[in-house]
């Protein structure tokens, strides 16, 4: 390949004419395979110094590949790089962050025994006549979490103590305190709040600012439109189409991503049927503080709040995977509670986690998807409880796949060489085969693409429409809005209100997460009529 003029550079794609100094980074004929997957097919792709370049597109359509192979974490087969004008071919992450470049992943690549200061400055650890010097080590690591919100989590805390979305900030973290000429952002904001995702646009301006060219990764249009300089758009290993941010609309964007025109997904009411879940009370240390709702079937009732809120511990305690300190279980109108002590319980009982942590609680990433799909059914897919008759588990896992639009070359590719939103339908698969009452969905989209985020949702919607009680948990205040009966709002362990669809605005649902003002009149968390 031969190296662009330093003076001028015509970028490949539809924006022709556009003279502009030579690119802090050039892709050209980018290709990657995997075993059955094509995961990126001749891309080209530049990234200027001080822009937001967002990349989108579907789930396997090539974004997370494209990033890791500039990152030098996965070694494409074909294609060039040129960083700065000069040649860039990485062979680990480790070299690619030596020449400025830093990608803060997807799935979260931290050390969970390790602290929070250590897992940011690994491999830089301050020292001190050959030892870590741990005063240095902790008042570097406040300066960097305070840009990042996490100015309450003490710098000794072992990661693995640490919500999800507190670890990402941890990640994110890990990255702003490095020199770096690229930064690449790849689903920063799935596990964040607005609070949290509003710090981290802060810290993009300044990096722009400075110089730092980002690629920036992810499904959330609203988020892209409003922070990315250029967006360019793959589909199935290809380049689609660049443009300039503010010259092309969101519904071209999703046009050119998924191939075809998506209708709005638009709520629809349903009858609420029997109550199938009454919480009442429940506690567990400071994360949950007196807890109260009132879930039926063929509802879907959300949650929100700020990250820490409780929303996840809330999912966990009710399905045994935290055991709670006080507070009752109701299910399905019964007066007398039940003990919930372990998942298992809560299965046989009809209740379901879609947990967010995919990766660590929810898939066994070295088995297959097939195995992944029906592990919850291993009982009735087996002959005489004896061994699993292998016909029947394909057809079913089959069945799943076709439903989810589950991306994967066979059933028996390892879950672990799935895209994230792919791992996610696998899990969502196993639930949807057990055919249980009442399912708590903790971020079901995370990770997700708009194309597949619609589906999710009419999914969700059928579910509810079928009697299925739902409860979700999900960062996305949007999301909630469209696609939820009610809101539950969560403020420092607290379910401090419960908003009926019609009585809620944006504004409402944030001013009760941040102030934990509960809504008076009747049990905290119960709306009228429940």
């Amino acid at each position: 390949m031969t190296t662009p003029s330093p003076a001028v550079y015509n970028p490949a794609g539809p924006m022709e004419g556009d003279q502009t100094v030579c690119p802090l980074l050039e892709v050209r004929a980018l290709r990657k395979e995997f075993p059955g997957v094509v995961a990126m097919a001749d891309i080209d792709f530049d990234l200027r110094r001080g822009e937001v370049h967002a990349v989108v597109g579907e789930n396997g359509a090539g974004k997370s590949t494209l990033g890791r192979a500039i990152a030098g974490v996965v070694r494409p087969d074909a294609g060039t790089m040129l960083l700065r004008g000069r040649r860039f071919a990485p062979v680990s992450r480790l070299e690619a962050q030596k020449a400025g470049v830093y990608m803060v992943m997807q799935e979260l690549n931290l050390i969970g025994t390790l602290s929070v200061a250590e897992n940011i400055f690994l491999n830089r650890l301050p020292r001190r006549f050959g030892f870590i010097d741990r005063r240095r080590l902790a008042a570097e690591a406040r300066r960097v979490m305070e840009r990042v919100g996490l100015d309450d989590v003490p710098p000794d805390t072992p990661v693995e103590q640490l919500g999800i979305g507190q670890q990402q900030m941890v990640e994110i973290a890990a990255g702003l305190s490095r020199q770096c000429d690229v930064m690449i952002f790849d689903e920063p904001t799935a596990a964040l709040t607005g609070r949290e995702t509003e710090m981290l646009f802060a810290q993009i301006a300044s990096l722009k600012s400075a110089g730092v060219g980002i690629i920036y990764i992810s499904h959330r249009m609203e988020e892209i439109t409003r922070i990315a300089d250029r967006i360019t758009v793959l589909r199935d290993g290809r380049r689609i189409a660049t443009h300039r941010a503010g010259e092309v609309s969101i519904d071209r964007i999703i046009t050119e991503m998924v191939g075809r025109e998506l209708r709005d997904t638009v709520w629809r009411p349903r009858p609420r049927g029997a109550l199938a879940l009454r919480v009442r009370g429940l506690r567990c240390g400071k994360a949950l503080r007196d807890v109260s709702f009132d879930l039926h079937r063929g509802e879907i009732l959300g949650f929100a709040g700020l990250m820490g809120s409780g929303r996840t511990q809330t999912m966990r305690a009710i399905f045994g995977a935290d055991l709670p300190e006080g507070g009752e279980i109701y299910l399905h109108g019964s007066q007398s509670p039940v003990r919930i002590r372990s998942p298992r319980q809560a299965v046989k009982l009809g209740i379901a986690l879609l947990t967010e942590d995919r990766r660590r609680q929810g898939l066994f990433l070295p088995l297959s998807v097939r195995f992944n799909a029906t592990l919850a059914c291993i009982a009735r897919l087996a002959a005489l409880r004896t061994w699993v008759r292998a016909g029947r588990e394909r057809d079913e896992a089959q069945r799943l796949v076709r439903l989810l639009s589950i991306r994967c070359h066979c059933l028996d590719q390892p879950a672990a060489g799935l895209s994230g939103g792919n791992q996610q339908k696998v899990v969502m698969a196993r639930w949807l085969l057990r055919d249980c009452d009442i399912l708590l969905f903790d971020e079901p989209t995370r990770g997700i693409d708009v194309g597949a985020k619609f589906e999710i949702y009419e999914l969700l919607h059928e579910l509810a429409s079928r009697g299925k009680a739902i409860a979700m948990v999900s960062s996305d205040l949007m999301e909630l809005m469209a696609v939820c009966d009610r809101i539950a709002v969560m403020s420092a362990g607290r379910l401090v209100r419960i908003f009926d669809r019609g009585a809620w605005t944006q504004d409402a649902i944030m001013a009760a997460a941040v102030t934990g003002e509960q809504k008076a009149g009747g049990a905290p968390g119960v709306s009228a009529g429940a």
